[in-house]
C-alpha cells in the first residue's frame, strides 16, 4: 500500500439532502420541459401548454445567458446568493396557477444553479490522485501511446481513467481488476500495460468478447514492432553509453598517470625503482581495476537493459497476445545467475498481469465466484456503463466483500429502469432492484424522471453553449411528420421508428415518402401537395420548436445532478464504506460523460 495522504474531504449525507431537496423543488416545476418528447411537439401543441413567451423571447434570453456564461458565473452566483436574492423562488420562474414558463433568465440561472459543478459535490481529480499518491512519484509505464490503438476521445478517457483506477489499486494494495461492461477491451488492455494490474473485462455480448479477441491479435502485432523499436533504441543507447565511458575511462586513466609521473619527476633521481612501483600501485592501480570492475558491470548492465527491455511491454497486453521469449535468445555464456533469476520472476509476474476478457450478463445479484474462479481482493470499475450495469455496478460492490473500491462511470441514462415510471406496470413486474431511484431519499419521494427526461439528460448541456442548440430542421422534420400521420393515417402512437432518414433525405417531400414506406404506410395516398402543406403550415412556428430544444439543452445538466446525487446518496447510506465522492474525470469537451462514482471500502 502506497504511503499516502487523507482523502479529500467530501459532502455528507445531510448536506447532500439539502441539496438534493432544492434540486427536487426546481425540476418538480421545470421537468415538464424535460419530458416532453419533440415528436409530439405540434400533435400536442408542446410550446402553447408549457411556455407563456413568444419564442423570439425566449431565444434572446438563452442567447443572452450564453453570452453571460463567458464571465465569471460562480462569481456572479455568489453576488446574488449574498445579495439576498432568491435563486429558488419559483413563482418567478414559473406561474403559480399555470406552471408555465414565464421568465427564460430566471430559468437559465436556476439550471446553472443545480448543475453538478455549481453545488460543490465534485472532489477534484488532482487533488484526489495527489492523495491516493501520498509521496510516491507519478508512474509513467511503458512508453505506449495508446491513440495508435484507439481514437483521441477513447484515448483520453482510458488514460485518465487508468491513472485514478492505478493510483486507488495501489492505495488499497490491490492486483486484481474487475472490468464490468468492458467491450473491446480498452480500459482493461492499458491497465494491465501500464500499472501491471490483472485484469477480467466482463461484457455481456460475444461480439464485444471476440473483438477483443481480435484486438489482442493487432495488439500482437503493435507488440513485435514495439519490441523491435524498443531493442534498437535501448541497443543503440547502450552502446552510445558504453563508447562515452570508455572515452572518459580513458582520459581519467591518463590524467592519473600525469599526475603521478609529474608529481614524482623532481624526485625520480632519488626514488628507487620498488619505490615508484609501489606509488603507482597504491595511488593508481587500484583506481584502474576499480574502473575495469565498473565497466564490467556496465556490460552486464547494457546486457541487462537489452534483455529486461525484451520483457517489459508484457503487460500491455492480453493473456495469449505474447509467444513466450525463449532462453535461445540469449547466448548462455552471457547470461548470469541474476539475469536468470530474474527471468524467472519476470516470467511469474507476466502470469498474474493479464487481462482475460470473459462473456457474462451482469446483473445486481450475479455470484462473481461463478465468473472468476480465483477471485480475490479487487477493485470494481466500469467506463461508459450502460443503463442498468452502472448502478448495479454499485450494488454489486457494496454487497461483495472482495471489492474494496468502485470507480464508475454510467451512459445511457434513457435505458435506465425507473420503478415509480409505471406504477401499476412495476407491481406486476418481479425485478426487485432498479436504476432509478438508488437512495432510500428518492425511494421515499417516490420520484419519478421519465424516459424522455432521462434522454435530455443524455444531451450533456451544461457543456454545450446554449447558442448552438440541437439540429432543428430534423426534428422539426419528424415533428411535422407525426402530424401527418396522425391526421392522415389516424395513427397517433406507433411503435416503430424512422430511424436515420433525414441524412439521407434531399428535401422535405423526400423524407416523408421514405419515412412513410419505413413505418410500412401507403405513401401512394399523400400527393405531393399534402404534404407541402404540412411544410408550409409548420415552417413558420420552426422557432418554436428550437427554442424550446435550447430549453432543454439548459435543463439537461439538472436531470444528470439528480442521477449522480442519487447514486453518490445511496454510497453514503452504507455502513462499510469508509470513503466516497464524485469526481469529473474527463474533459467535457472530448468525453460529455465525463463525471465519475468512487468509493472505498473499510479496512477490516
Amino acid at each position: 500500500m502506497a504511503a499516502s495522504g487523507p482523502l479529500p474531504v467530501t459532502q455528507d449525507l445531510s448536506t447532500l439532502h439539502a441539496k438534493l431537496q432544492g434540486l427536487l423543488r426546481f425540476l418538480t416545476e421545470a421537468l415538464s420541459i424535460s419530458s416532453a418528447h419533440t415528436v409530439d411537439f405540434y400533435t400536442e401543441s408542446v410550446w402553447e401548454q408549457v411556455v407563456d413567451l413568444p419564442p423570439e423571447t425566449v431565444l434572446a434570453a438563452l442567447r443572452s445567458a450564453a453570452e453571460a456564461e463567458a464571465q465569471p458565473s460562480e462569481a456572479r452566483l455568489q453576488v446574488e446568493a449574498e445579495s439576498g436574492s432568491d435563486i429558488t423562488d419559483f413563482p418567478k420562474i414559473f406561474c403559480e396557477t399555470s406552471q408555465k414558463l414565464v421568465s427564460v433568465e430566471a430559468f437559465a440561472l436556476a439550471a446553472k444553479y443545480y448543475s453538478v459543478q455549481n453545488l460543490g459535490i465534485c472532489t477534484p481529480f488532482e487533488q484526489l490522485l495527489v492523495a491516493l499518491r501520498g509521496n510516491q512519484k507519478q508512474r509513467t509505464g511503458e512508453n505506449v501511446k495508446p491513440d495508435e490503438f484507439m481514437n483521441l476521445k477513447k484515448s483520453h478517457e482510458v488514460q485518465a481513467m487508468s491513472e485514478l483506477i492505478g493510483s486507488a489499486a495501489d492505495y488499497c494494495g490491490i492486483k486484481q481488476i474487475i472490468d464490468l461492461g468492458s467491450g473491446k477491451g480498452y480500459l482493461s488492455s492499458f491497465l494491465s500495460l501500464k500499472y501491471g494490474l490483472k485484469v477480467y473485462g466482463i461484457d455481456s455480448s460475444n461480439t464485444n468478447t471476440h473483438g477483443a479477441e481480435e484486438r489482442n491479435r493487432k495488439l500482437k502485432k503493435h507488440w513485435k514492432v514495439y519490441r523491435r523499436r524498443s531493442k534498437l533504441d535501448v541497443n543503440g543507447l547502450a552502446l552510445q553509453m558504453t563508447k562515452e565511458r570508455k572515452v572518459q575511462d580513458e582520459i581519467k586513466f591518463k590524467a592519473d598517470i600525469e599526475g603521478v609521473c609529474n608529481s614524482s619527476t623532481a624526485n625520480q633521481e632519488k626514488m628507487s625503482t620498488s619505490d615508484f612501483l609501489q606509488d603507482f600501485s597504491g595511488s593508481v592501480i587500484s583506481n584502474i581495476r576499480k574502473q575495469m570492475e565498473n565497466l564490467h558491470v556496465y556490460s552486464h548492465r547494457e546486457e541487462n537493459l537489452c534483455f529486461e527491455n525484451a520483457f517489459s511491454l508484457r503487460d500491455l497486453l492480453p493473456i495469449n497476445a505474447i509467444e513466450p521469449t525463449s532462453s535461445s535468445h540469449i547466448p548462455k555464456r552471457k547470461m548470469s545467475e541474476g539475469n536468470k533469476e530474474r527471468r524467472k520472476m519476470t516470467s511469474k509476474s507476466n502470469e498474474s498481469n493479464i487481462y482475460s476478457p470473459l462473456t457474462s450478463f451482469i446483473t445486481a445479484d450475479s455470484e462473481l465466484h461463478d465468473i472468476i474462479k480465483d477471485l480475490e481482493d479487487c477493485f470494481m470499475v466500469g467506463l461508459h456503463t450502460c443503463g442498468d450495469l452502472a448502478p448495479n455496478t454499485l450494488r454489486i460492490f457494496t454487497s461483495k466483500s472482495e471489492i474494496k473500491g468502485v470507480c464508475s462511470v454510467g451512459c445511457c441514462y434513457h435505458l435506465l429502469s425507473e420503478e415509480f415510471e409505471n406504477p401499476h406496470k412495476a407491481a406486476e413486474c418481479t425485478q426487485e432492484k432498479w436504476g432509478f431511484p438508488m437512495c432510500h431519499y428518492l425511494k421515499e419521494e417516490r420520484w419519478c424522471c421519465g424516459r424522455n427526461a432521462r434522454m435530455s439528460a443524455c444531451l450533456a448541456l451544461e457543456r454545450v453553449a446554449v447558442g448552438q442548440g440541437l439540429p432543428t430542421e430534423s426534428l422539426f422534420y419528424r415533428a411535422v411528420l407525426q402530424d401527418i400521420i396522425k391526421d392522415c393515417y389516424g395513427i397517433t402512437k406507433c411503435d416503430r421508428h424512422v430511424g436515420k432518414i433525414y441524412s439521407k433525405s434531399s428535401s422535405f417531400l423526400d423524407y416523408v415518402r421514405k419515412s412513410l414506406k419505413k413505418l410500412g404506410l401507403d405513401e401512394s395516398k399523400l400527393p405531393e401537395r399534402i404534404i407541402m402543406d404540412y411544410y408550409e403550415k409548420y415552417k413558420p412556428r420552426m422557432n418554436e420548436l428550437e427554442a424550446f430544444n435550447m430549453l432543454k439543452v439548459v435543463l439537461a445538466p439538472c436531470i444528470e445532478t439528480l442521477i449522480l446525487l442519487d447514486r453518490l446518496c445511496y454510497l453514503k447510506e452504507q455502513d462499510d464504506i469508509a470513503w466516497s465522492a464524485l469526481v469529473k474525470l474527463f474533459d467535457p469537451v472530448k468525453s460529455p460523460r465525463c463525471y465519475a462514482i468512487i468509493a472505498l471500502k473499510k479496512q477490516q
